[in-house]
């Protein structure tokens, strides 16, 4: 505890998660109290994020408010009944998740807390939430689900920054209609399963919405006005007691999925099949058939049927692929108009992937024939996946390196002749990269420029290299990648910061030069005596070798694979 306490002291952060605790030990809340002799106290700085969950925790002391300067604070998944009023003396909190404990009411003083911007309060035994959180005016993303609350505080109207908000699993009875129209920054509603009958008439002014989560209500009508959530990307409105839906719900024109499943709908309205959908659940309702109109939905890839009792429509076609059933729709149109349905753009889809991207924050746009990659992919906002695999591609555009958030990139099946390792110095998060089957050459210099290679590299999907250079790359390790290149010939490590050789290399039969000069190697594995002949050239001069005479390592290459494969055979 001391040494995490001293470390504390020095970067304000203080993780004590996972270690049984029943209390908070007393030096937490004062750990600048206990700055030891060898410490300078005017270098120690106060906690400013307080990690907790996953203990045992049933008390927190008023204590608390000693910690001022806390900006992070985490007491998830305890066993707390609980908040201390000093919770409200806490000026620079931002960030409160006291989610899984016991707690039954919220202290009225947290509204003291008017920094603060995340705040869940999920899985716990609230019944109501104090008025005084309408003073926290910054709050913009507020998480209660799975507690009995049955009304908001209309004096939350004043935190008019609320871009999240998730109240699932508790019992609402309706949505007020001066909450919703303060909270006109939504950006994610999610009220499911609680005991709505209505969705407000003033819906439409959440111009913002990109998802809303109504499922597992008693809702019987989606009012007009929903035409004004022009950002909708997502709608479940599945398990609620919807009869019809508005014409107006053709009119948002950005939703990929809608999820009505489990209503009485009796049919879909014409209006709707203007929807760019890829997504439409319309299973266990009662509908007897399906507009034509609905063939014309080209870019639609899932259509969920089952449980209607559906009269005019093969139950081969309802259970079978989407695609043989919009076919089918569309034949049913008159001519002009189905082959009006039968083209959809290439524009069109990539637009409905990037709709779909918004909170998946995953964007596929594999097989699309591209030749370059689309803007949408660099717009996105915080993507972290991208699969550009089975196109045209030819080398990646400056404009991708402003996706810093992107983890995973997979360019497979490409036409990339060059290694696009410039790209990667403004990927820091970049872990995953997959460029198999392209026509990239057979040699691969990365050397002195470390940026160029991401955390995994997939050398993998590099089969045919023959020759890779990575010299001077600040590699403390050899990439595991690399034994998997059966082709390679020539490989250089040298200057970098190796302190051992995997087994491994004992297959990397095609090897005739390695380069392992200047690291800091000590020994060299056995098994690599049995490169022995292939290996005409094995550079380790830099290296502090112990395990091998001066007198053997002068002799060079030949006499260094003996030796090493002599003392195999000596065991």
């Amino acid at each position: 505890m001391d040494r995490l306490l001293k470390a504390a002291r020095a970067s304000g952060s203080l993780n004590l998660s996972n270690r049984s605790l029943r209390d908070v030990p007393n030096e937490v809340y004062r750990s600048l109290d206990a700055v030891g002799d060898d410490e300078k106290w005017w270098e120690a700085v106060e906690l400013q994020k307080l990690i907790l969950a996953h203990n045992d925790i049933e008390v927190l002391k008023e204590d608390l408010r000693n910690l001022a300067q806390l900006t992070v604070f985490n007491v998830s998944h305890n066993k707390l009944t609980v908040l201390p009023s000093a919770i409200g003396e806490l000026p620079m909190l931002k960030s409160l998740d006291v989610s899984f404990n016991s707690i039954q009411h919220l202290p009225e003083e947290i509204g003291s807390a008017t920094s603060l911007v995340k705040f869940d309060c999920s899985n716990n035994q609230l019944k109501k939430l104090p008025s005084s959180l309408g003073r926290c005016t910054c709050l913009s993303e507020f998480k209660v689900s799975n507690n009995s609350i049955t009304s908001f505080p209309e004096d939350m109207a004043n935190c008019s920054k609320m871009m999240k908000l998730d109240v699932e699993g508790n019992k609402l009875t309706v949505l007020s209609e001066t909450l919703i129209a303060s909270w006109n920054m939504l950006t994610e509603l999610n009220a499911s399963k609680n005991l709505l009958s209505s969705i407000p008439d003033n819906i439409g002014s959440l111009s913002h919405l990109i998802r809303l989560d109504l499922h597992q209500n008693r809702i019987s009508a989606v009012p007009p006005s929903i035409m004004g959530c022009g950002s909708l990307a997502e709608f479940y409105m599945g398990s609620n007691a919807l009869a019809t839906l508005p014409a107006e719900m053709g009119a948002l024109s950005h939703l990929g999925t809608l999820d009505l499943h489990s209503n009485q709908l009796k049919e879909y309205p014409v209006e709707a099949c203007k929807l760019r959908l890829s997504v439409l659940d319309l299973s266990n309702n009662s509908l007897s058939g399906l507009p034509p109109e609905l063939g014309k939905m080209t870019i639609l890839r899932k259509l969920l049927l089952t449980g209607n009792p559906l009269r005019t429509l093969r139950s081969s076609l309802v259970s079978g692929p989407t695609q043989a059933l919009l076919k089918y729709l569309r034949s049913r149109l008159p001519q002009s108009q189905e082959s009006e349905a039968t083209t959809t753009t290439k524009d069109d889809v990539i637009a409905m992937a990037s709709r779909l991207s918004i909170t998946s924050k995953e964007l596929s746009l594999e097989g699309l024939d591209l030749s370059a990659v689309p803007a949408k992919v660099w717009e996105s906002g915080e993507i972290i996946k991208v699969d550009l695999s089975r196109n045209s591609i030819q080398e990646l555009p400056v404009e991708l390196s402003s996706c810093t958030s992107l983890q995973t990139l997979v360019l497979s099946r490409n036409q990339f002749k060059e290694w696009p390792g410039s790209i990667f110095k403004s990927l820091p998060n970049l872990v995953c990269l997959k460029l198999d089957s392209n026509p990239l050459k057979q040699v691969l210099d990365l050397s002195c420029n470390a940026a160029s290679l991401p955390e995994q590299p997939a050398f993998s999907s590099l089969p045919h290299l023959q020759e890779l250079y990575l010299r001077q790359m600040h590699l403390h390790e050899v990439p595991s990648d690399i034994l998997s290149l059966q082709n390679l010939r020539i490989l250089d490590l040298s200057r970098n910061s190796l302190q051992s050789i995997p087994v491994g290399f004992k297959n990397a039969t095609s090897l005739t030069e390695l380069d392992l000069s200047d690291n800091s190697i000590s020994a060299l594995p056995p098994e690599l005596g049995f490169l022995e002949p292939s290996l005409q050239v094995l550079r380790l001069d830099g290296n502090p070798l112990r395990s091998i005479r001066r007198t053997i390592l002068d002799r060079g290459t030949k006499a260094v694979l003996k030796y090493l494969r002599d003392k195999i055979t000596d065991q």
